[in-house]
């Protein structure tokens, strides 16, 4: 259901902690999907010029759908194509990380419809999205997906919550790994993300209700083995970027309180059990929740839903330290939610929810960050970003 919510305030839910989940009060823009492109720009990929794609979720709930944009080699934005989901979304935030998701090496896109508990995958073509399958999530309100090695977990964050397993077949259609279904450490997690480590031989889940970030090792087949947790360095741990080594580096919110939000960076171990490595590491923001890593691990950025702006870190990849490179990287429009980089790391891009836009920024060699350009045109409740 969706929440509307002033400009001039973020009201945070105690029992969800869900500090970086928020609707701001915008008119909606509809121009990003008036016109219901079901094919790319003709020769995108072949005209020298598009070097990549950047998608996002509708996520309405009269029907889900994919927003494909044409990245240029500038990193600009133009909108290519809008492609059904197969389901329906929540029309609201998610409290979440990793909605839609690239896989299999980038020919395959993975999203979730959270408003119809089901996820659906599609092939990527020359000539734009293949609806391949839609399949049930396995639980209640599908929030985020990861995939390694043709296996895919989705995180169900409704009703008691869960992880399901899944292969994702030859013909990219998606199906279930029977009794892969395993738990969170609570019915009440308030989970944000589920994502692979290791290999493909650990998942990890953050709970922000719990504060708690729990593991389940994997097999060969992809069948969970046992849990493993670990009380978060602060509280609400939210979204994280997964790194090499076993290492990953973990957005704490701390329920929203102004200045108080932190990164940490955490092991996981071949057994799955965890260990805090460096944090927390305050950069005086508020509401920290999404996390992204450039390929060389060198630097990581976390953006501040409620401060309207994002920070950076320098990484030691080898190890996990780190350290606050600029507090203030940049600045972003209203509510700066899901994040990610272009295939080279050239370019972040940032949704933000309250704008109802993407913000494109240029990743100089040193960290830095430089505005490019705002996007405009995204529908209330859009969620989750995955670029290449």
């Amino acid at each position: 259901m969706k929440q509307v919510k002033k400009i001039s305030a973020i009201i945070f839910s105690v029992v969800a902690l869900a500090a970086c989940n928020k609707e701001i009060n915008q008119p909606e823009k509809t121009e990003a999907i008036a016109s219901e492109k079901t094919e790319s720009i003709a020769g995108r990929e072949n005209n020298g010029h598009n070097q990549g794609h950047v998608y996002t979720l509708s996520n309405q709930t009269t029907g889900n759908k994919v927003l494909d944009y044409a990245r240029a080699a500038n990193g600009t934005l133009t909108l290519a194509g809008s492609y059904s989901a197969g389901g329906n979304g929540s029309g609201g935030g998610l409290g979440n990380q990793g909605a839609v998701i690239l896989a299999d090496d980038d020919e395959v896109l993975i999203a979730v419809n959270a408003g119809s508990n089901t996820i659906s995958s599609f092939k990527i073509t020359g000539n734009g999205l293949n609806l391949k399958s839609t399949v049930s999530s396995g639980g209640s309100t599908p929030v985020s997906v990861t995939e390694h090695g043709g296996i895919v977990y989705v995180l169900n964050a409704g009703g008691m919550g869960n992880i399901s397993g899944f292969k994702l077949g030859e013909n990219d259609k998606l199906t279930a790994i029977a009794n892969s279904t395993r738990p969170l450490s609570s019915s009440a997690a308030g989970a944000a993300q589920v994502s692979f480590v290791r290999n493909g031989m650990a998942l990890v889940i953050t709970e922000k209700a719990t504060n708690k970030i729990i593991t389940y090792t994997v097999n060969e087949q992809g069948m969970p083995g046992m849990m493993h947790s670990i009380t978060s360095s602060n509280p609400t741990p939210f979204g994280f970027a997964a790194g090499s080594h076993g290492n990953i580096y973990v957005s704490e919110a701390v329920g929203g309180a102004p200045g108080a939000s932190t990164v940490s960076s955490y092991h996981v171990s071949m057994s799955g059990n965890i260990s805090l490595i460096t944090g927390p590491v305050g950069a005086g923001q508020s509401a920290a929740c999404w996390v992204v890593l450039t390929q060389d691990e060198k630097y990581a950025y976390a953006t501040n839903t409620a401060s309207n702006n994002l920070s950076s870190f320098s990484i030691m990849p080898a190890t996990g330290n780190f350290s606050v490179l600029q507090a203030i990287a940049t600045t972003t429009q209203i509510g700066p939610i899901d994040a990610d980089l272009s295939s080279n790391s050239k370019y972040l891009y940032v949704l933000n929810a309250g704008a109802h836009s993407i913000g494109v920024y240029e990743v100089a060699n040193n960290g830095s960050l430089a505005s490019v350009q705002n996007v405009p045109g995204l529908p209330v409740g859009a969620n989750g970003l995955a670029a290449r």
